[in-house]
């Protein structure tokens, strides 16, 4: 197939092919007029048009009947294919039915966000949506809206900045912070002080060159400096640091909550007020009004947008 010339379509009237199509389904002016609501002349004028385009009578008289000639016998065929796609895709249903799609969506996370949604959301998919498959990937704050424009992600959630007006974003939850140690390899009580808590060994999630990852312009904001002796990418690898060695880690509170217990691990506030961002979904305009991309959107609102602090 030869690639679209738009330059050249631009100046052809696609209706003069519609006009076309009815004069070889009446075989009369008149007719092809009425069948598209339009007066005579206007057709007769649509028929001559056509006549110089193709460089053919394309219908000559036979007693009452207007006859086509043997090339508008050859173009009638492919013109009826056209216009019954150009039909087809004017009414095709916008609508997303999650029960029959088949379809990927790729999906970025802070790492937290994924540990928290992707259990029950691919749950949810086995039963509700078969043919639907995720794609999931880490995306940084510094990342993630080059990685949404490049279609690379067809939306992202975790702790994103507010963007230009050509994103839509979407608050989840607020956030908290909680401390994590293993009870028997650290002697510490139901709290912790603040002296006790910035002097003890620390596990910490990063995803930078920084030990402080994340909490670092949270602890910037009070004046605060964290004993970091180990890091990991993961989540999970700091839990399993804590539930190995005399550490403590600050994690957020649903994950420390949801997940600490599993390592065996105990879970107390932070011992000062530590500000966080929100976590947000977002998504580019261009996505705004897919039905597919509103389905899961909403999919994920029911799971993060209402999940209690356990």
């Amino acid at each position: 197939m030869q690639p679209i010339d738009h330059f050249d379509l631009r100046n052809f009237d696609l209706n003069l092919l519609i006009a076309f199509d009815a004069m070889m389904r009446e075989r009369s002016v008149t007719r092809a007029a009425e069948r598209l609501r339009i007066r005579q002349p206007a057709m007769s004028h649509n028929l001559s048009l056509l006549r110089t385009l193709f460089q053919d009578d394309l219908f000559v008289r036979v007693g009452i009947i207007m006859q086509p000639t043997v090339r508008a016998q050859m173009l009638a065929e492919p013109v009826e294919q056209a216009l019954g796609m150009m039909q087809s895709l004017i009414h095709a249903s916008s609508e997303f039915d999650p029960a029959t799609d088949q379809r990927i969506f790729r999906m970025g996370f802070s790492s937290e966000v994924e540990l928290l949604l992707m259990p029950e959301l691919a749950s949810r998919l086995r039963q509700r949506a078969p043919g639907v498959r995720l794609h999931g990937r880490p995306a940084q704050r510094r990342d993630v809206y080059r990685l949404l424009d490049d279609r690379i992600l067809d939306l992202a959630i975790g702790c994103f900045d507010n963007q230009a007006q050509r994103y839509r974003q979407h608050r989840l939850f607020e956030q908290s912070l909680s401390c994590v140690f293993h009870p028997e390899l650290m002697t510490l009580g139901e709290s912790i002080s603040l002296t006790e808590y910035l002097r003890s060994p620390h596990a910490l999630v990063s995803l930078s060159e920084s030990l402080h990852g994340c909490l670092e312009s949270a602890l910037d904001t009070v004046g605060g400096t964290l004993n970091v002796v180990a890091t990991s990418s993961e989540f999970l690898g700091v839990l399993g640091m804590v539930a190995s060695a005399p550490l403590i880690a600050t994690l957020p509170t649903r994950m420390a909550k949801r997940y600490g217990t599993a390592f065996g691990l105990s879970v107390i506030p932070v011992p000062m007020t530590l500000t966080v961002p929100d976590v947000s979904l977002v998504w580019t305009a261009q996505e705004d009004n897919n039905p597919a991309s509103r389905w899961l959107r909403g999919e994920i609102h029911d799971i993060l947008g209402q999940m209690e602090i356990p």
